[in-house]
Formats: C-alpha cells, sequence, structure tokens
C-alpha cells in the first residue's frame, strides 16, 4: 500500500471522486441550508484557477491508483492561504489521512510563502472541528457555545515555523504521502 500526493487541479478527473463525494457528504449533512442548489454550488464558487499556483494549490491524495483524500488552498491575503475542500474517503477513515493531508497542504502553503492559514468548516461536522483542534488550529469563535448558533466555523493557524532553506525548493508533482519533508 503506497500513498502519494499528487499536485493538480479540481479539473483532473482523478479529483471526480472526492468533489462528487464531497457533495454527496454536504448534502446528507445540510441539505439546501447554505444554498438552494445544494453543496454543487459551493463547490463550483471558485474557479479553478483559485486553486492553482502561485496564490493557491489543490492536491490529492492517491493510493494505488485511487483518490483517498484531498484538499486545496486559494489566496486569502498576503500573508493568508484558506484552506478548501480537505476531505477523506468516507470508508477510509479514521486512518490519519485527514492529517496528513492537512500537514502537507501546510508545508505547499509555507513552500509559497504563506505565514498562516485560515479555513472553515461546518457546524455539523463535529469530526473536522476535532481535527483542526487537535492539530494546533485556534478556533476563532466560542467552542462552548452549540455550534449550531453559527453558520460555518472558522479556524486560523500560524504556520510561519514552516518556513525555511528546506522548503525553498519547488514541491514536487508526486510525493510519497507522510515521508520526511
Amino acid at each position: 500500500m503506497s500513498d502519494t500526493f499528487l499536485y493538480t487541479s479540481p479539473l483532473d478527473p482523478r479529483a471526480k471522486p472526492l468533489i462528487d463525494e464531497l457533495i454527496h457528504e454536504y448534502d446528507s449533512r445540510y441539505g439546501t441550508y447554505f444554498n438552494a442548489e445544494g453543496a454543487a454550488a459551493e463547490l463550483n464558487r471558485y474557479p479553478a484557477e483559485a486553486f492553482a499556483p502561485p496564490h493557491g494549490n489543490f492536491l490529492l491524495l492517491i493510493r494505488n491508483g485511487e483518490t483517498i483524500g484531498g484538499g486545496a488552498f486559494k489566496h486569502y491575503d498576503e500573508r493568508t492561504a484558506e484552506f478548501k475542500r480537505i476531505w477523506t474517503r468516507s470508508d477510509l477513515r479514521r486512518q490519519g489521512l485527514a492529517r496528513k493531508v492537512l500537514v502537507e497542504l501546510e508545508i505547499q502553503a509555507a513552500r509559497q510563502g504563506y505565514a498562516r492559514i485560515y479555513l472553515t468548516t461546518g457546524f455539523r461536522q463535529p469530526e473536522a472541528v476535532g481535527l483542526y483542534l487537535n492539530y494546533g488550529y485556534t478556533a476563532l469563535f466560542d467552542t462552548s457555545a452549540d455550534p449550531e448558533i453559527y453558520k460555518s466555523l472558522p479556524f486560523e493557524k500560524d504556520i510561519t515555523h514552516l518556513a525555511g532553506p528546506a522548503l525553498e525548493d519547488a514541491a514536487p508533482r508526486l510525493r510519497v504521502a507522510g515521508a520526511n519533508h
């Protein structure tokens, strides 16, 4: 079993399983709460170019030729990348795959010159909230309040510690997931 990261585009056919399952998952959790057109409208809100270098990036986690996870980031402000679309295949959850994607995205965002991460997740995604809180993200909302009072739950993380000479080379298009960086 070999997991690799592939830097690509949301338009890559290998991204289709990620996008299809995200739409299904968001629709099953939220229905039309955020948009009358459902999750597809949210996922199509940004053009593919928003997730392309030099200001963004899009990665897939591939295992034995199959897409099993992924994520992306786009420009938020001069020092901040906004993470989007962090996902792992539903039948492979609780294996640390989302954490691998998160770590890889952080490292790549630092390579591309960002010092801070901003992201939001939905109030009906406690697994994502737990991931972000357990991995050093600061909640920008009252975590003791009922999450349903918020439309979305924002987080931030400083990644200046990731900057340095080890990150100056360009990211490879394909890398073994979990390998030392």
